[in-house]
């Protein structure tokens, strides 16, 4: 830890260490005198006043820990992005950050003898690791996420070497910054701790702010993080070799000089080869013929396919969303059985890309669909690209259906008692962090108030063998909240869907509900990247109501292609057979997935 000075008796004049140091603000080893003395005590020979020194020192703490912040929010955004679970690796990265941060700390004591010079090259080397880290982690996910074995972890445990590493490394700039600042003008160990601190929390506080208001949406992940970077080494370099040159031999400067200029064009020619290094990272991870690629205000969204007669698949966030060779199969189940009854007013939940609505227009009698989608351009999208509004059949033309931008829980908190019929829950699986409020006891309370007496509810609840635990207690939770259930379950009709069941992979998403992560231990199809297969070999729904639900497609027409009564039947006792009774219901306070 810092190993504060002790000041000098009241009244006494400054003492700067050694005895060449002749005391007094105006001597030759005064704050600003250019006479030193060695030690750790000794004052800066400093190119300015002490008071201006001053503030330049406090400037440098406030970008470098907005520096600091914006490295460990970009690991949290990444491993959020390519790992899934947001939760546990925000844990992961801040909680191995801050034990690396106290590492650091106390292994910066052995260099405050020689705190500028070690500064200076501690920054250099934490612009170049922090910055490249986006990079490097996504290219580790991009060409090796498929290999399987030993391989499948590698993100995993790049991103904890790139939290230990950055988390040292920003352990060991207070010590040094703390040396630094009393060399520039003595204080009690209290002030000066104050002072740097108060400049380390306000610039902690703007690289908080300008990560997600700035850096991501307008430069993006990677461009963000080598700017970051560049930022770093240039301020580091800076301050030390502006303010604390004549404390450094020449041989020191040089050195400085030169890593810092090796840093800056690592990170300007990284900068430069960003986007080829994007679409070559994406064509790695989505193959060949991505037709689409776009960064929303919420998510990417990836379109493949759709071109020399292969079938269009919809990536949101790197998780297979839409395969278009058996969407059929998962859309058709979601939507008719729900749609067997008073259907004249639909509310559909997520389901962005049009073909819940597809099918819930099929049905005679609907005269409105409201469809609340958090990410109003993939809305657009559904409308407008050629593919995906083929797929869904031109749904979003219909003057029926009306789409309100927004969160679904807030949504549903002003929308009126009895408003629907029937309400579609086309949402992400429970297991994303993100979605785990809007499959609370408190969320469907909301959901059967706003349902008719006798409306129904469907939830797509997630893969019900790779997750039954997950599953029934959305079940669990339904109940709870006074609906009756009945669960079923539907095969995945594509062959490459089948491609494993392990549990971990074949299950672990939908192929039109969003995969929680990367399908670790699958072998990749020849002409298709890793992020395809993560798809399902079938889906689990929730068929909800205030009295026992029927389980039956709507008798009217149309006839569902996938779907029959003896077949349904079939489903609901395959999935009653994973039942695990007894969970408790998750809450808001109190989340079970």
């Amino acid at each position: 830890m810092i190993e504060p000075h002790v000041p000098a008796p009241p009244g006494s004049p400054p003492s700067w260490g050694g005895p060449c140091g002749s005391g007094g603000p105006s001597g030759s080893s005064g704050p600003g005198g250019s006479g030193g003395s060695s030690g750790p005590e000794a004052s800066a020979r400093l190119p300015v006043r002490p008071a201006v020194g001053r503030f330049l020192v406090l400037a440098g703490v406030f970008v470098c820990a907005a520096c600091g912040l914006v490295y460990e929010l970009e690991l949290v955004a990444l491993a959020s992005y390519l790992i899934g679970d947001s939760v546990t690796q925000a844990s992961v990265v801040l909680s191995v950050m801050v034990f690396a941060m106290g590492i650091g700390s106390l292994a910066a004591k052995r260099l405050r003898g020689l705190a500028a010079a070690g500064f200076g090259a501690l920054e250099a080397v934490l612009a170049l690791v922090g910055g490249s880290s986006a990079m490097v982690l996504y290219a580790v996910f991009a060409w090796t996420g498929g290999w399987g074995g030993l391989w499948a972890d590698g993100p995993r445990v790049l991103l904890v070497a790139f939290s230990l590493a950055i988390g040292v490394l920003i352990g060991a700039e207070v010590p040094l910054l703390m040396e630094l600042i009393q060399r520039v003008r003595r204080q009690d160990p209290g002030g000066a701790v104050a002072d740097l601190f108060a400049a380390d929390y306000v610039g902690a506080l703007v690289g908080g702010l300008a990560f997600p208001f700035v850096l991501l949406p307008f430069l993006g992940q990677l461009t963000g993080a080598l700017l970051t970077g560049t930022v770093n080494a240039v301020v580091g370099a800076a301050l030390v070799l502006g303010l604390f040159r004549r404390d450094l031999t020449r041989r020191a400067r040089w050195l400085l000089l030169t890593a810092n200029a090796v840093v800056l064009a690592l990170l300007a020619t990284a900068t430069v080869l960003a986007d080829d290094f994007e679409r070559a990272a994406r064509q790695a991870v989505y193959g060949q013929d991505v037709r689409v690629a776009v960064r929303t205000d919420v998510q990417e969204v990836v379109l493949t396919g759709d071109a020399d007669g292969r079938p269009l698949d919809l990536f949101l966030d790197g998780r297979l969303r839409v395969r278009g060779s058996d969407e059929r199969r998962y859309h058709e189940a979601l939507v008719h059985p729900a749609m067997n009854g008073p259907h004249a007013r639909v509310l559909v939940l997520g389901g962005g890309d049009g073909l819940a609505v597809r099918e819930v227009l099929r049905h005679p009698g609907v005269r409105r669909v409201d469809v609340v989608e958090l990410d109003p351009q993939l809305a657009r999208l559904a409308r407008q690209d050629p593919g995906l509004s083929t797929l869904n059949e031109h749904a979003y033309g219909d003057a029926r259906v009306h789409v309100a931008p927004g969160d679904a829980f807030h949504r549903l908190r002003s929308t009126p008692s009895a408003t629907y019929d029937v309400v579609i829950s086309d949402l992400p699986d429970p297991s994303v962090t993100a979605s785990t409020k809007l499959y609370s006891q408190e969320f469907y309370g909301l959901l059967r108030r706003v349902l008719a007496p006798d409306g129904r509810l469907v939830v797509h609840a997630g893969p019900v063998l790779a997750a039954p635990r997950a599953f029934w207690t959305v079940d669990a939770t339904l109940r709870a909240a006074g609906l009756r259930t009945v669960a079923y379950r539907v095969a995945a009709d594509d062959p490459g869907a089948a491609a494993s069941d392990n549990g971990s992979a074949s299950d672990a998403g939908t192929a039109s509900g969003p995969a929680p992560g990367p399908a670790p231990g699958l072998e990749p199809e020849p002409d298709r990247a890793t992020a395809a297969l993560r798809a399902p070999r079938g889906w689990g729904f929730l068929l909800a109501a205030r009295t026992a639900p029927t389980l039956r497609p709507d008798p009217a027409p149309p006839r569902p292609r996938t779907l029959t009564p003896d077949s349904l039947a079939r489903d609901a006792r395959d999935a009653a057979r994973t039942r695990i009774p007894g969970l408790p219901p998750s809450t808001l306070v109190h989340p079970r997935y």
